[in-house]
């Protein structure tokens, strides 16, 4: 794709500022873009993205010392001689750009291909896409539309409705349904029997789960995911919910929606989480646990209690992130403050001895 800058400014709703006539190809980091990319005045972060809608010193200054073709802004930017595309929402003219501009691969073939292993009761749309050394077993459906990458397994009676994308060797076990406009990246496992165990006559005997997974609409998952079926009833994934890579969903789990999962957390059996929950990077959830709507917790925090709606906690055990704030400033201060009682003891200790 190649666009001239006054396309490209029509294409994101920008007003340009400056000659239009520069050929784009491209989207670049403003420090190292050439002169047939866009770049992005980075600013103040703003809902969880790395650009915002305003500019700093520091990334002014390097937009004037940039090769870039012409640069996007939230704000105009004084005596910079290249083109500006200003916006109003950066991050959405980020994520416009680099669809615009995404690597063009070869199109999906609607059709099944001659290696994959469909069962006779299985219901494929014509317009879906079964590809290279896919299982498709009994009873299991394919809506229009959704693209199933190779090697994927589709276990007995599971439903993938329309719209949805399964990556390269993604599996789903039986009796899982999973909804329209679901992206799963490769090497995720859904529906695998959960971690539950009793101990019997000296010995752990696994409880069967009997229960499925219901994947709700708009959800994406990345890869080497883990989401297990319940017990009994489902395990469920909100619709909008985004998850990261390597993360582990426990049985009878419920995720409510537009929740935001980042990688490496570990969300123990039962929980149930509201709308909009965050969790950051290596977050793990005790069991049983109930996480109200909107609530934040910080990254590689351990969270053992409920947490009400709307609050932000950290640390592990979690707690109330301006409590857990204070609690790290002091104990960043421990070695000087060892250091102080020391001298402070020895001082003491002189002076007994010279009293005596």
């Amino acid at each position: 794709m190649r666009l001239t800058v006054a396309q490209l400014a029509e294409r994101l709703g920008a007003e340009l500022v400056g000659d239009g006539c520069g050929q784009i190809s491209a989207v670049g980091t403003i420090e190292a873009a050439g002169e047939n990319e866009v770049a992005f005045v980075r600013g103040s972060k703003q809902n969880h993205v790395h650009f915002g809608t305003t500019a700093n010193g520091k990334h002014i200054s390097a937009a004037k010392q940039s090769l870039a073709g012409a640069v996007i802004t939230g704000m105009r930017i004084e005596d910079l001689d290249k083109p500006q595309l200003i916006v109003k929402n950066v991050n959405a003219a980020l994520i416009e750009a680099l669809s615009i501009f995404a690597p063009e691969l070869k199109p999906v073939t609607e059709g099944i291909d001659p290696t994959a292993k469909v069962a006779d009761n299985a219901k494929i749309d014509s317009g879906a896409a079964i590809g290279a050394g896919v299982v498709i077993e009994d009873g299991a459906e394919i809506g229009l539309n959704s693209v199933i990458g190779s090697g994927c397994k589709i276990g007995q009676n599971s439903k993938v409705g329309g719209n949805c994308r399964l990556d390269s060797n993604v599996v789903v076990y039986h009796n899982c349904h999973i909804g329209n406009n679901v992206v799963i990246q490769a090497n995720t496992t859904i529906g695998s029997t959960g971690f539950g165990y009793s101990l019997i006559d000296g010995s752990h005997k696994l409880i069967p789960h009997n229960g499925g997974v219901v994947i709700e609409d708009f959800v994406e998952i990345g890869a080497n995911c883990c989401i297990d079926r319940a017990k009994f009833g489902n395990t469920t994934i909100g619709a909008g919910t985004k998850i990261d890579n390597l993360v582990q969903i426990a049985h009878n789990v419920v995720i409510g929606k537009n929740c935001l999962i980042a990688g490496l957390v570990g969300i123990s059996g039962s929980c149930r989480l509201g709308d909009g929950v965050i969790l950051a990077g290596q977050v793990g959830l005790a069991d049983n646990i109930e996480i109200g709507n909107g609530v934040i917790v910080g990254a590689q925090a351990g969270v053992m209690n409920d947490i009400g709606a709307g609050e932000k906690v950290l640390g592990s055990p979690a707690i109330d992130i301006k409590e857990a704030l204070r609690t790290m400033s002091l104990t960043m201060r421990l070695p000087k403050l060892n250091k102080q009682l020391k001298q402070l003891s020895k001082r003491v200790e002189n002076l007994e001895k010279t009293k005596e």
